[in-house]
């Protein structure tokens, strides 16, 4: 019998998602008549854009004839995805990026539990709490920590607790850390970090050796122009960091998978005997070994995102997520709760009446008012008392989730 990766023996298996789901299939089949408006999950609910799917079309159509049928693809990503990528994410914020420093992929959920790899089994890696649980699990697989512990977290991993008491922003830590992940506009609280947090974690990273993980996969739905969307428009951060961006929800792709992952040429490691050693050319490899490139169809999609006409069309779909996450807010704090996020991100980040714990909020929220979100504690220690609801839903189903919400709790 083949031997298993024992790490795998480590995860919490069946925690969140599938534990929510297993409640809300029972609730479901007791009560066959409730309507049940589901707000946990975070996946886009309005159809692609005209122009993306027009442009989807058209390649699909190419494909079809043997003049215009492509085979295999550049494992980096077409030039006319990567180009407009530069030009409207980056040139215009002045940031230059090259070509061979982005790295289309088929979604940031892929490169933020393979971008562990290019790092030593040994390496000290730190996440913020609450955290996208990706994060954490990716690293417990390659065998980075111990069983889990009876607070939740695993010994070998940094947690930096993301509170009200900090604004949600965490501070850099004393001790040595490798790589640290950080997530702006944060998935699950919704705060954004300003340019001047963001600037002490550069300094941070830089004078520590360490590399930060940054992931702006939300990074369209921030509205403050003085907030940065990137971490590249912080000076250093080319030294420091690699960035994570997607087209999930910018463009409604989670369906359509398509996002990049950007590595700086300056970015270095070190081996065991002290040599530097490029974590692009690095990357590079790994990617192009395991990966032949993301679909020409999704590839041509993501580049009709950069149009006028999708650009337009996806700043449009993005209001709309965020006048429901204002709707939401809005009538969340007139029921009496407190709320976080939901301003520059599609979250809310509600703490539940009197401190409950967040399994038993969500039980009563699905008892009662037949909505369904996600329990803090998935998310970690820290995000217990708290709870995620997404903007990701219909106006109807969202002012109807308002008004059940003041039944029951106002």
């Amino acid at each position: 019998m083949a031997r298993i990766n024992d790490h795998y023996q480590k995860l919490r298996a069946g925690y969140l998602f599938p534990e929510i789901g297993r409640r809300v299939r029972e609730f479901a089949a007791a009560h066959p008549d409730a309507k049940i408006i589901r707000m946990g999950i975070g996946d886009v609910t309005e159809p692609l854009a005209p122009a993306i799917t027009a442009a989807m079309h058209a390649a699909v159509d190419e494909l079809a004839t043997r003049e215009t049928f492509r085979g295999y693809g550049p494992e980096q990503g077409y030039d006319f995805l990567l180009d407009p990528i530069r030009e409207h994410d980056y040139r215009a914020r002045g940031i230059e990026l090259a070509r061979d420093e982005i790295f289309v992929s088929d979604g940031s959920k892929c490169d933020s539990g393979n971008i562990q790899e290019l790092f030593d089994a040994g390496a000290t890696m730190a996440v913020t709490d609450p955290v996208y649980p990706v994060y954490v699990d990716s690293n417990v697989m390659a065998g980075r920590t111990g069983a889990v512990g009876p607070d939740g977290r695993y010994p070998g991993l940094v947690y930096l607790p993301t509170t009200p008491a900090n604004q949600f922003s965490p501070t850099p830590p004393e001790q040595a850390i490798d790589v640290v992940y950080l997530c702006s506009p944060n998935n699950p609280t919704g705060a954004v970090m300003t340019r001047e947090a963001l600037t002490r974690w550069v300094a941070w990273a830089r004078a520590r050796g360490a590399v930060i993980v940054f992931d702006a996969a939300y990074e369209a739905y921030i509205s403050d122009p003085a907030l940065p969307r990137s971490i590249y428009e912080i000076d250093g951060a080319r030294e420091c960091a690699v960035e994570m961006r997607s087209f999930s929800k910018r463009a409604g792709f989670t369906g359509v998978r398509c996002a990049f992952l950007v590595v700086p040429k300056e970015l270095m490691g070190k081996t065991a005997a002290g040599e530097s050693v490029s974590i692009n050319a690095m990357w590079a490899r790994r990617h192009t070994t395991k990966f032949n490139g993301a679909s020409y169809v999704v590839q041509r999609g993501a580049a009709a995102v950069y149009t006028p006409d999708g650009l337009a069309q996806t700043g449009a779909q993005i209001a709309f997520y965020m006048e429901n996450a204002r709707l939401l807010r809005e009538g969340l704090a007139a029921a009496g709760f407190t709320v976080h996020g939901g301003v520059h991100a599609p979250y809310l980040w509600l703490e539940t009446p009197g401190g409950a714990p967040s399994w038993d909020f969500f039980d009563r929220l699905l008892r009662d008012a037949h909505l369904v979100g996600t329990p803090g504690a998935g998310f970690g220690p820290a995000g217990e008392g708290f709870f995620r609801l997404s903007a990701f839903n219909s106006r109807a189903n969202v002012e109807e989730a308002i008004s059940r919400i003041h039944r029951v709790f106002a």
